[in-house]
């Protein structure tokens, strides 16, 4: 592919990946952001971070919180009541937690809806081994709505406020699944083992406490890049993101393929059951890599974290911004960071 073309590829994706619904939705908290109140004297790093944060003398407890969109309830409300539990728990991993338990919010419109949207958590509950302790529920909804919180503890944190400029950029992915109907969800979860997927869930926490990571996000709706941008965007920092390193199930085509365009910006908008972009010291970098790989899951170092503001896209000798922080906020975490007590 011509130095040409990689230009054109690059700014046909971010086009793309800027007006994506993934984006939409987290730039929605930018909107909400200032009109929460100060959060420092309670909490251990602002907001802006996958779960709150509260000291408690004995490590941090950690609370997530995850509300899932309605047209996906709607649509498949066994696989949302699954994904919500599975979110939440990600939520606790990328922190350096382990989650304690489940607890939700059920909106459905008839008694059945209901029973399938708690079968969905109640599997994944089983399977990760997360107790699902209680709730609320309304059966008489116009529609289905859920909301799940889960709560942690983690013995050394790993924030989105920690990145620094030096660190590389790690991804690591979980590629043995499949994609979950026609939605950008890839499932590699509901068909694993429960002794795996407990064992993975724990690599996040166990990377935090021997001190190999202390910086990162689990990739959400936003994607890969959309949630590299929110960690980016807490730090204060900027990277470069060579796109052909991204890990990448075998079903995605390659940048080669001029026909695979389509099929790789849903792999870059897509949420994984397991996925994080890390911000790791050069010399802890290999070593967490070593450590993914162990349990068969792909991680790639992807690019270099700097100084500056800017996420810019690679490919070849082709490099293209995507988003100025200093021009436009994403979510607007580094704001919220800074402000004064």
């Amino acid at each position: 592919m011509s130095a040409i073309l990689e230009v054109g590829v690059l700014e046909q994706l971010a086009d793309a990946l800027r007006a994506s619904r993934g984006f939409a939705h987290k730039r929605d908290i930018a909107a909400v952001l200032p009109q929460l109140a100060p959060t420092a004297f309670a909490t251990a790093v602002p907001n802006g971070d996958d779960c709150a944060v509260l000291p408690d003398g004995d490590g941090h407890l950690l609370l997530a919180i995850e509300g899932l969109v309605q047209d996906f309830v709607e649509r498949q409300p066994w696989f949302a009541g699954y994904s919500a539990v599975m979110v939440n728990l990600s939520d606790i991993a990328a922190m350096g937690g382990r989650a304690l338990a489940v607890v939700d919010a059920l909106w459905a419109g008839s008694a059945e809806q209901g029973r399938e949207v708690l079968a969905g958590m109640r599997a994944a509950s089983e399977r990760y081994g997360v107790p699902l302790v209680g709730g609320h529920t309304n059966l008489r909804s116009a529609s289905g709505q859920l909301a799940v919180a889960v709560l942690g503890r983690a013995q050394r944190l790993i924030s989105s406020f920690a990145a620094q400029p030096g660190d590389r950029l790690l991804v690591a992915v979980d590629l043995r699944g499949q994609w979950q109907g026609d939605a950008p969800f890839w499932n590699a979860s509901t068909m694993a083992p429960a002794e795996r997927l407990r064992g993975d869930m724990a690599l996040l926490p166990a990377l935090a406490e021997a001190g190999l990571v202390d910086a990162g996000k689990d990739i959400s709706m936003a994607g890969v890049l959309g949630t590299a941008l929110m960690l980016l965007e807490c730090s204060g920092v900027g990277a470069t993101i060579d796109l052909a390193r991204l890990p990448r199930p075998a079903c995605v085509p390659d940048w080669s393929d001029p026909d695979g365009a389509a099929q790789r910006l849903r792999w870059l908008t897509a949420f994984p059951s397991f996925g994080y972009v890390l911000s790791v010291r050069p010399a802890q970098a290999d070593e967490a890599m070593a450590r993914f790989a162990e349990r068969g899951i792909a991680c790639a170092d992807v690019g270099t974290v700097h100084r500056g503001n800017l996420l810019a896209l690679q490919l070849g000798d082709a490099r293209v911004p995507l988003w100025d922080l200093a021009l436009q906020p994403f979510i607007a975490a580094a704001l919220e960071a800074r402000r004064p007590a």
